[in-house]
């Protein structure tokens, strides 16, 4: 009989993609991740994963072993996490992909509190910006906006419900290049801009006014990644680098005390808020399900 352990930590080798992340994310160190890894392909005697200094993947053989496990250790931890059910507290790990603008924005507010209610469930929150599968991550549930929501997926309303894009630049900017009175204005200014992992860059800049939208594809002056270096494009805002575009709350202090000034703000356009979604199935963790609760009655 292969030891489960062995299955689980090779399971979270291939969801990290390398040793090392999956020994960060997990806890354990990469060699013993790697010793059990050894062990599982001597006990079925096929090797499992290609391994060079820069990835590591699964063979054929490897692939197939993980499209069947993944279901049958999603149903172990199902079966294990009904005991939770006889505790006073619910107990266990509860991770979280998020984008990172909900790590800045959304779960400061609740995550303490959270916490505070469930001292025997562990948190792990993954921040980033690239388009993954949460569950394939080998994460509990995500966050994320509707637009980008996984299908057979349960939605819930997480934050605020109506947020904006704010276009915003500095005033010493705007006194050398001029205030846009129209977004078509922004075709003459230098623009901060954003690139996803995957190489695209950020859609175009778009306004609404009086039930006319605008998009805008501006010149660039600097592109960023989205997420990891978004407080440089702050800074290089607030330095006069250009005009960006970013959610309001995540620059409101800036906007508050002058170091930058709103853009055709009359034309700024609402959108929904994010959601926590997680699988539609019947029965939850109970990590997730108390974090589902939590967040369903707490007061944004």
């Amino acid at each position: 009989m292969t030891d489960l352990t062995d299955l689980t930590e090779f399971v979270s080798v291939v969801r990290a993609a390398g040793f090392r992340d999956a020994a960060r994310t997990g806890g354990r160190s990469a060699s013993s991740l790697s010793e059990a890894v050894r062990r599982l392909e001597a006990r079925l005697g096929v090797r499992l994963l290609n391994r060079t200094t820069r990835s590591v993947v699964p063979t054929e053989a490897g692939q197939r072993l993980i499209d069947r496990l993944g279901p049958a250790l999603v149903e172990v931890d199902a079966a294990l996490d009904v005991v939770n059910g006889f505790r006073d507290r619910p107990a266990g790990t509860l991770k979280l992909n998020v984008p990172v603008v909900a790590a800045r924005l959304v779960l400061p507010r609740v995550v303490p509190a959270f916490l505070a209610a469930y001292p025997e469930i562990r948190l792990e929150v993954v921040a980033e910006d690239s388009f993954v599968d949460v569950l394939a991550a080998g994460c509990d549930a995500g966050i994320r906006y509707d637009e980008r929501l996984e299908q057979d997926m349960i939605a819930l309303p997480i934050g605020p419900r109506e947020q904006r894009y704010a276009t915003v630049a500095s005033p010493a900017y705007l006194d050398r290049h001029g205030r846009p009175a129209h977004p078509r204005d922004l075709l003459d200014h230098a623009a901060i801009l954003g690139r996803f992992a995957s190489g695209a860059t950020t859609s175009p800049w778009e306004f609404e006014k009086d039930g006319k939208t605008v998009k805008i594809k501006p010149r660039s002056a600097l592109t960023v990644s989205v997420g990891g270096a978004t407080d440089l494009a702050v800074e290089a805002a607030v330095a006069g680098v250009g005009i960006m575009q970013l959610f309001e709350d995540w620059l409101r202090p800036y906007l508050d005390d002058g170091r930058l000034e709103p853009v055709l703000q009359e034309w700024w356009q609402p959108f929904s808020g994010p959601f926590l979604y997680y699988p539609g199935r019947r029965h939850l963790p109970a990590p997730l399900r108390a974090f589902v609760d939590f967040t369903r009655d707490f007061r944004w």
